[in-house]
């Protein structure tokens, strides 16, 4: 149940976060529709079920902790500072994920498949990392883990959304190098996966 303001900022901020990924998908609300459109398309069946399995430890748990007394047996009391950091850390989260959406524009696809009139984007934050959507989940899920008390919803995230990360992170850059060959593979010389090159 919500029982602190460390509850009550980890649901305002997530539905935060959840509006800034609506209204980017809402951009492109015909993408399911372009089937037709589509160049290149990795999805190999898997990853609905990973992502299934992460929409466990980010929406699942945390909300079954929120509103009912069913995860009770697995609380724990953490100093406020840490909260505070928390609260830092989803706010950095929520900042790259907009950043993340509004650099990427109309190349945003939830899924791993390449439309015809796709471009690689090496603008803005995408100047740095290559993948910061994936950065700033991993952001939200440390920031669930210091603001939920919970040992279950707390690091849930975390801990299942990693098998997604691990598989479809190589995927995702395989796909992006075949298309886009010798131009990406440049990109990605300069840059980091989810955490920005030093000295690049």
């Amino acid at each position: 149940m919500i029982e602190n303001v460390f509850d009550a900022i980890f649901l305002v901020y997530f539905i935060i976060g959840s509006t800034i990924r609506a209204i980017s998908v809402r951009r492109i609300s015909n993408w399911w529709r372009k089937k037709e459109d589509v160049s290149e398309d990795r999805d190999n069946g898997h990853d609905k079920e990973l992502m299934f399995v992460s929409s466990l430890g980010m929406v699942i748990l945390p909300f079954t902790y929120l509103f009912t007394p069913l995860l009770e047996f697995a609380d724990y009391s953490l100093p406020a500072w840490v909260g505070w950091i928390g609260t830092a850390v989803f706010a950095a989260a929520l900042w790259l994920l907009w950043r993340s959406h509004a650099d990427l524009g109309e190349n945003f696809s939830p899924e791993l498949k390449i439309r015809d009139e796709h471009s690689l984007v090496t603008q803005g934050v995408y100047r740095h990392i290559r993948h910061p959507m994936y950065a700033s989940h991993i952001l939200w899920a440390v920031a669930q883990a210091l603001l939920l008390q919970n040992w279950m919803a707390g690091p849930a995230f975390l801990v299942m959304s990693l098998p997604l990360y691990i598989v479809r992170i190589p995927r995702e850059e395989k796909m992006m190098e075949d298309e886009f060959g010798e131009e990406y593979r440049k990109y990605a010389e300069r840059t980091g996966r989810v955490v920005p090159r030093i000295g690049k």
